[in-house]
């Protein structure tokens, strides 16, 4: 596709009153959500399509965006998940042969607004050290009062329940029939690399809505039960917290990511915070408390496991913590097959330290068999 970049211009308000003028880039219109900043210097387009993304701005760190183009089988869902991009310089020419097309033309069949030429490494700082809060893109809205009243119309991310929204809307299934191992999937907004980990490991995976019941769930007579990733607030997802009771109680094997770990703490009566910030990044450094050894982690979230709360309970032991601010990366359940950990070891994009939590997996389905 011929490059359609206009250089027009694009303003972007933070909800604390800073105002940016930028450039245009992708589809026209105005966007908004809580602004984040991802410090990945590759994968963006699997960033931009992971559902945990769902009701944010994206600001990317790296210098440049764009450079090697978009490709169909780079994607972690069916379609772009962030509500808006903020760049600093964006590649109007990508470099990868076998790229599909170009990020622009992307961005506009995803109907993605995006404001670049602004200094990301600044804004970064700002976020880090006034916190996350909402903020407005638009490409229509150039008056401050106008920006002001459709900032106030974005939702706050502390309470806001997002992943029934973006769940799949019937069952399916993944993988080979004849499998020997069944692992039921709740979709909080799973990413299509966890499934594939799974299925690598010859598992059957039957991925149910986020609302699904466990008498559904028991139908598929599953040998493990696997809590995905999602967006949104874990406190405000009571409906969740108890799927997740109902399927310890079933004593079979468990094992959740992100949101699935929040999950996990909350069904063990563990509350959960908004952080200041959030991680997010393929570059964060959790240290496995079990092994002693350290891991380069994939992560994407805005809310933590309250350590306080861990200390306190005699259900729940942490495994895995962050090396950089000591937060819980990691729990797993006294006396009972189910652990969970707050980053993404199927590392799309990122390394591939953490992927064995998947072979952990399998191996306590197949002792529990």
């Amino acid at each position: 596709m011929a490059p359609i970049y206009t250089d027009s211009p694009a303003w972007l308000l933070l909800e604390d009153g800073s105002l940016f003028k930028g450039k245009s880039f992708g589809a026209k219109g105005t966007a908004g959500g809580e602004i984040c900043f991802n410090t990945g210097m590759t994968g963006y387009q699997e960033v931009f399509t992971d559902p945990s993304y769902t009701g944010q701005v994206l600001i990317m760190n790296n210098a440049y965006t764009g450079n090697y183009g978009v490709k169909k089988e780079d994607v972690e869902s069916d379609s772009v998940k962030i509500s808006g991009l903020i760049c600093k310089n964006i590649a109007h020419k990508h470099s990868r042969t076998l790229a599909d097309d170009g990020l622009e033309a992307y961005l506009v069949q995803n109907n993605l607004v995006c404001i670049y030429d602004i200094d990301t490494r600044a804004l970064v700082q700002h976020i880090r050290n006034k916190g996350a809060m909402n903020c407005i893109i638009s490409t229509e809205l150039s008056d401050e009062a106008g920006l002001k009243a459709a900032l106030a119309k974005v939702p706050n991310m502390d309470g806001l329940e997002l992943s029934s929204e973006i769940s799949t809307k019937e069952a399916y299934t993944i993988g080979d029939a004849n499998a020997p191992i069944r692992i039921a999937v709740m979709d909080f907004g799973v990413k299509k690399m966890i499934l594939d980990c799974m299925v690598k490991r010859n598992a059957y995976v039957k991925v149910f809505p986020a609302k699904t019941g466990i008498e559904e769930l028991k139908k598929f007579e599953p040998h493990g039960y696997f809590i995905s990733n999602g967006p949104g607030d874990p406190g405000s997802m009571d409906y969740a917290v108890k799927t997740v009771k109902d399927i310890l109680a079933t004593n079979k094997p468990f094992f959740g990511i992100c949101l699935g770990h929040q999950l996990l703490a909350r069904a063990n009566d563990i509350p959960t915070y908004k952080m200041h910030h959030g991680h997010r990044g393929l570059n964060h450094p959790v240290k496995n408390l079990i092994t002693g050894k350290s891991e380069i982690t994939t992560q994407n979230h805005g809310f933590g496991v309250d350590p306080e709360a861990v200390k306190k309970s005699d259900k729940i032991e942490v495994t895995h913590v962050n090396l950089n601010d000591d937060s819980i990366e990691g729990i797993r359940m006294k006396g009972h097959p189910a652990f969970s950990v707050q980053y993404h070891p199927e590392a799309t994009p990122g390394p591939h330290d953490s992927r064995y939590l998947f072979d952990d997996f399998i191996n306590m389905i197949n002792d529990n068999k």
